[in-house]
């Protein structure tokens, strides 16, 4: 197994996309330039939503124009509709995100449709990507449990993992947005799917709400993981659990790296120091040990 690790840097969207403050471009344009800065290869940079319903994604467009793109990092955004992607396309992004859940009442309280339903709603804006030469990366929520149904059956996370591929996403990210997965759970969804499914096709996406995020990434690890989404200074809540920490925190997942001799190519200096700034801005703690433990300059 490689001793490289890719990191997914999604605080600039799913982190600020769950905290409460509306921040600036500038602030959100900073925020990115500074992580770009990290050795960071993909930083998903903003979602190209309603901004009825996500207000905090609300300038996107404008920050994707504003950045400092840096040579070799990718700067992706999640587009749930046509729309959204027709509007990702004119800001020039380098990739784009689609997501479903393996939890079909996750996924009608979400986004009003079946899985089924929003697989085939997915199917003409794989098109479009292609004919833009855009890659397209897959999100699973609820793999772990779903806030209103439990558990969720591995069966059906492999179902819904299957189709997403199948319609052409190169890569499938495996959330367990509410956090209530365990390492041994983990263990054994993934060795399922890499039945099926090449281990290179997928990644993880652990939230900290029940403090096990480390410890499934670690257990990811083991079965031959090598793609993890992260968030700078642990953004995000978790709306399904209230005062619950959400995103694990980069900062803790590239010091677990080292000590595994386990290489991302991320800076842990200038990665505290992004996380600070936002933290700062947001006026909230920062949710990364490493950066609270971790000596001011």
């Amino acid at each position: 197994m490689s001793d490289n690790v890719k990191l997914i840097e999604v605080g600039p969207r799913d982190g600020l996309q769950n905290e409460t403050t509306v921040l600036s471009i500038a602030q959100k344009v900073q925020f990115i330039d500074l992580l770009s800065k990290t050795g960071l290869k993909t930083i998903e940079a903003g979602s190209f939503v309603s901004p009825k319903w996500v207000p905090q994604m609300a300038t996107s467009h404008e920050v994707f124009q504003s950045i400092v793109r840096t040579a070799g990092v990718t700067y992706s955004a999640l587009t749930p509709n046509m729309k959204g992607l027709e509007q990702a396309i004119t800001a020039s992004v380098d990739e784009v995100a689609i997501f479903t859940a393996a939890s079909e009442t996750f996924c009608q309280k979400n986004i009003n449709c079946s899985i089924e339903q929003s697989i085939e709603r997915f199917i003409p804006l794989m098109a479009l990507a292609k004919a833009h030469n855009l890659k397209v990366r897959g999100y699973v929520s609820c793999v772990m449990g779903c806030p209103y149904e439990g558990a969720i059956s591995h069966k059906q996370v492999a179902d819904t993992v299957k189709q997403l591929v199948n319609i052409g996403c190169y890569e499938i990210s495996l959330g367990d947005t509410i956090g209530v997965g365990t390492a041994h759970n983990v263990k054994a969804l993934i060795k399922g799917l890499t039945n099926e499914i090449d281990v290179s096709q997928l990644a993880v996406h652990f939230h900290d709400t029940y403090g096990q995020a480390l410890a499934n990434i670690y257990a990811s690890l083991e079965t031959g993981i090598r793609t993890v989404d992260a968030s700078a200074a642990g953004l995000g809540g978790c709306p399904y659990a209230k005062g619950a920490s959400g995103n694990v925190a980069t900062e803790d997942v590239v010091y677990m790296l080292n000590g595994l001799g386990l290489n991302s190519g991320v800076d842990l200096n200038q990665l505290i120091d992004a996380g600070r700034y936002i933290c700062q801005q947001l006026n909230r703690q920062n949710g990364s040990k490493v950066a609270i433990a971790h000596p001011t300059k």
